[in-house]
């Protein structure tokens, strides 16, 4: 009877948290635009850099893309950022780490096809740490020409109107830094359109449902927005080039001094070549242990709001069908809701038996970030430290 009072207890507790979730999702005003409709937006596709009543509302900014390698959408990832409609001047950077990446090609037919956007590409092949990618962004910093700055990864795609929007919230000097909620645009694989449900379901969802409660702390990567005021306080990228979570650290170090992390409403995506069981395994792996090390106490906890394993559990031990079956219907349910209200599509409805494996799977990838600490990232192989930076792992040659 004890042991029917506790699984009926976590199972109860799981479907509270489950529409906690729904709910905190429900009040964000997703999708919503807040840029003034009166700004002039440029239409041609290329900046316009001449004073005027439009820019003196939308600010100079400067794009940071670090790149390593390409794909088939890298090209018309990278062409959505300079067909923005914003009149404020815009500066891009683009940063490979060697001079034949395949990268390369891809910017160079971008710069020839928008001449007049002030970008560039530029070579960082110093290694200042174990994250890449932030050791690229360390060496962008001494290009950057304007005060605020926009870093976003190689694999997002945007809406016109995303440079308008992202800056907006900091035009209150209070605001440190802007993050955009993601989408996985192109789950083609069965691998990851379930990891599409912890991406379009599950993550966006959870962030606001600890928002709900404490203000954030921490960034999300696809898009940040800062100033260089908040980002020279921390110590620049620098700081960060052996962190893992290097979006985390940097909204964590910024809301540290004083400053206010905020949320855009509007959604970029995400945009990935397929992938297998093993590539979305290693990722959410990954990922796990990433959330583990940086938030260690409320992932441990986060089992507690696995709506599949706990009525699971509950009707094994005490036949409590229809109580477990309408919990694990409440789950499916929501997160399909919340799916389509992310992607403004309702095509994931024929996932829906996916959803309890991913819960199910989801206790695996739970027991296997405290079981371990190595992770794989670009190729490349870290050994993740307690205070969240990476340690290389050398390859062994064989002679």
């Amino acid at each position: 009877m004890i042991l029917h009072g506790i699984l009926g207890t976590l199972a109860l507790l799981s479907l509270a948290l489950t529409l906690w979730q729904w709910l905190a999702a429900r009040r964000f005003p997703l999708h919503r635009r807040s840029a003034d409709p009166r700004i002039g937006a440029n239409q041609s596709g290329t900046q316009n850099n001449a004073p005027n009543r439009s820019s003196a509302l939308q600010p100079a900014v400067t794009l940071l893309k670090p790149l390593k390698g390409c794909d088939a959408n890298t090209e018309e990832c990278l062409r959505s950022w300079l067909t923005q409609d914003y009149s404020g001047a815009v500066q891009a950077l683009f940063a490979v780490g060697s001079a034949d990446d395949p990268a390369c090609a891809v910017v160079k037919k971008l710069l020839a096809e928008f001449p007049k956007f002030d970008a560039q590409l530029v070579a960082c092949p110093e290694r200042l740490g174990a994250n890449a990618k932030v050791s690229q962004l360390a060496q962008l910093e001494q290009r950057l020409k304007h005060e605020i700055i926009i870093v976003s990864d190689a694999d997002v795609r945007v809406p016109a109107d995303l440079l308008a929007n992202v800056v907006a919230p900091l035009r209150d000097e209070n605001v440190g830094l802007v993050s955009c909620f993601y989408r996985l645009a192109n789950p083609t694989t069965t691998a990851m359109r379930w990891e599409g449900i912890a991406i379009n379901a599950d993550f966006w969802s959870q962030v606001l449902q600890s928002a709900s409660f404490r203000k954030l702390d921490f960034a999300l990567g696809a898009v940040m927005a800062t100033r260089r005021k908040p980002l020279t306080e921390i110590g620049g990228f620098r700081a960060l080039v052996d962190c893992l979570a290097d979006d985390y650290q940097l909204g964590r170090r910024i809301a540290q001094r004083g400053h206010r992390i905020e949320l855009c409403p509007v959604v970029v995506e995400c945009w990935s070549e397929p992938m297998g069981w093993r590539a979305v395994w290693k990722h959410q792996l990954r990922w796990a242990r990433t959330i583990r090390v940086c938030q260690p106490l409320p992932y441990f906890f986060s089992i507690v709001a696995n709506a599949t394993l706990w009525p699971l559990l509950w009707a094994i031990a005490s036949q409590a069908l229809m109580a477990a079956g309408a919990i694990l219907a409440a789950r499916i349910l929501t997160a399909f809701l919340l799916q389509r209200r992310l992607t403004s599509s309702n095509r994931h409805a024929s996932d829906f038996w996916l959803v309890p494996v991913k819960d199910l799977l989801q206790v695996v990838l739970w027991l296997c970030a405290f079981a371990g600490n190595r992770i794989e990232w670009r190729g490349e192989r870290y050994r993740l430290r307690r205070d969240g930076t990476l340690e290389k792992i050398e390859r062994t040659r064989v002679s």
